[in-house]
C-alpha cells in the first residue's frame, strides 16, 4: 500500500437508510452517537427539521458533534404554508453547506438527515447529491436518510450499505400521534 492510501477497512462508507418505515433518523443518530463515543468528529445536518428534537438536545452538549438544522420544516405536509421556493432555497443552501463542511477535513462522520426526501420531494436534483457523494473524502463515512431512496438507482449503486425501513405496524394507524422520545 502506497503512503497516504487508506487500508480498505479504513475507507469511509456511503450509508443509506431509506424506506417508508420509522427508524431512518434513529439509525443514523445511533451511528453518529457511536462515532462520537469513539472520539470521532461528527457533523449532522437536518434538511427538513426546524423544531427541537431529542436528537438535537442530546447532541448539542457533545464537544465533537456539530448539529445543524437547515430546513424550513416539512414540505407539503402537516400544514406547510411556505412557498416552494423557500424550501428549495433552504435545501440548496444545506447541500452547499454540507459539501463545504465535508470537504474541510474536520469530520470523520457526516449525517445528512432527510436529504433523500429532499431529492424525492423535488427540492434538490439527484445530480447535485451525487456530486456531493462523489466528492466525499475517502476517509469520511457519509450517512444519508429519507423516504423513497430505493427509487434513486445511481445513489443506491454508489452506496456501501443500504437499509430499507419498512412499516409492519405503526401507532399512528391506531390514532396515536407522534410522541417525544419515540418520534422526535
Amino acid at each position: 500500500m502506497a503512503e497516504g492510501e487508506l487500508h480498505e477497512s479504513d475507507r469511509g462508507l456511503l450509508i443509506v437508510y431509506t424506506g417508508s418505515g420509522k427508524g431512518k433518523t434513529t439509525a443514523a443518530m445511533g451511528l453518529a452517537l457511536r462515532a462520537a463515543g469513539y472520539g470521532k468528529q461528527v457533523l449532522v445536518i437536518q434538511f427538513v427539521k426546524t423544531w427541537f428534537t431529542g436528537e438535537k438536545g442530546g447532541f448539542e452538549h457533545l464537544p465533537n458533534v456539530e448539529f445543524i438544522q437547515a430546513g424550513k420544516g416539512f414540505y407539503k405536509i402537516l400544514g406547510d404554508k411556505l412557498p416552494e421556493t423557500e424550501h428549495v432555497e433552504a435545501a440548496i443552501a444545506a447541500l452547499e453547506l454540507a459539501a463545504k463542511k465535508m470537504a474541510s477535513g474536520k469530520y470523520d462522520v457526516v449525517v445528512l438527515d432527510e436529504i433523500i426526501g429532499s431529492v424525492t420531494g423535488g427540492l434538490l436534483p439527484l445530480e447535485a447529491v451525487l456530486e456531493l457523494v462523489d466528492a466525499k473524502p475517502p476517509q469520511v463515512d457519509l450517512v444519508l436518510t429519507g423516504h423513497n431512496g430505493l427509487d434513486l438507482t445511481p445513489l443506491i449503486e454508489r452506496a456501501d450499505l443500504v437499509t430499507e425501513m419498512r412499516k409492519i405496524k405503526h401507532p399512528y394507524d391506531a390514532g396515536i400521534l407522534a410522541r417525544k422520545t419515540i418520534d422526535y
